[in-house]
């Protein structure tokens, strides 16, 4: 009975869509590239078709270093940031099994804020990678926590709730921080960074970021057939022989691990993890597993074009990166959501 149930949960929700995902992948890697391309090649600093082909013959010229030192580190942070929130977004959506989940219901984001606020109060901010280190050490805090409470809890509810508490307590220290900070420059630097942004990103910082991503992206991707098993109801899940107890901790380690390797990275930056998910959604068949690459292929892209937004739009000051994606996002969310509620009516 257990190779039954497990069998078809295995095949059956995907089962003749291995081909057709391979192909989604490679379209989205495309647009990505091309995405990436224009981020590139756009910025505040406009360069003439001589200045192109100086910076692609001798790199190390002035033209190369507008693009391949400061604008393509730039580009490659924001895309690992954007893939990471919608892997784990996606991950938290098909664990939950709600749509409306993202990578801050666990409470890791505010966790990690929490961290960086700490180090940069403290005057950190002078030692290098201090700010980021801080803010993933917070976030591993708060996702080992988490961790625990899916090892004994199965029912979804209780790690929302958790994470709506962890949530508000690490937002509340960091006001905390904001309250006791010791002065206005401090205080300026801290909501500077909490409101997200890539700008002055280097290759370590790419770098660093990819080897916790990494290991929280196999997380997940272990977890995926638990998750498209729990498609099936809890009941089902148990029934099924896989150790779900194993496969959620897998999915709330790795959401973790990404989310806090993306707030450590760029900051807080919301609604990518949210959206992400949605928009390939309907081109997996709504599978919790396959749509797990995806996502982290949609995530990238949106972030990757937010951030070539905020370089271009002409501002004083560059808009920060969590204001771009809410000011752009909230709005085709909400039209997203409209779309989906009259196929429900209907």
């Amino acid at each position: 009975m257990s190779r039954l149930v497990r069998r078809r949960g295995q095949r059956d929700p995907g089962g003749g869509g291995a081909m057709s995902l391979s192909r989604l992948c490679l379209l989205m890697l495309l647009v990505l590239a091309l995405a990436a391309t224009v981020a590139v090649s756009l910025g505040e600093t406009p360069l003439s078709l001589a200045q192109y082909a100086q910076a692609l013959v001798h790199p190390a010229s002035q033209p190369g270093e507008v693009l391949w030192t400061i604008r393509a580190p730039r580009v490659a942070v924001a895309a690992l940031v954007g893939a990471a929130l919608g892997l784990a977004g996606a991950t938290m959506q098909g664990l939950l099994r709600n749509p409306l989940a993202d990578p801050g219901v666990l409470g890791v984001s505010a966790a990690s804020g929490l961290g960086a606020a700490l180090a940069i109060s403290a005057g950190l901010a002078v030692i290098p990678g201090a700010i980021e280190l801080s803010a993933l050490i917070g976030a591993l805090v708060a996702g080992g926590l988490v961790v625990v409470l899916a090892a004994r809890f199965r029912e979804p509810e209780a790690l929302i709730l958790f994470g709506v508490a962890l949530s508000a307590f690490g937002g509340a220290l960091t006001a905390l921080v904001f309250n006791l900070s010791p002065s206005p420059v401090t205080t300026a630097e801290i909501l500077a960074w909490l409101m997200g942004s890539v700008e002055n990103r280097d290759a370590m910082d790419a770098v660093r970021a990819i080897v916790p991503m990494a290991l929280g992206a196999v997380l997940c991707v272990r977890a995926g057939v638990g998750l498209r098993m729990l498609t099936l109801g809890e009941e089902a899940a148990q029934m099924s022989g896989l150790p779900m107890a194993r496969l959620r901790v897998y999915a709330v380690a790795g959401a973790a691990l990404l989310t806090g390797a993306a707030v450590a990275a760029a900051g807080v930056i919301g609604f990518v993890g949210l959206a992400a998910p949605h928009l390939v959604r309907a081109l997996v068949k709504d599978d919790p597993k396959r749509i797990l690459w995806p996502s982290a292929l949609a995530g990238a892209l949106l972030l990757v074009l937010a951030d070539l937004a905020a370089r271009v739009v002409p501002t004083e000051q560059e808009l920060k990166l969590g204001v771009v994606t809410a000011l752009f996002g909230a709005p085709a969310f909400a039209l997203l959501a409209w779309r989906a509620s009259r196929s429900w009516r209907s």
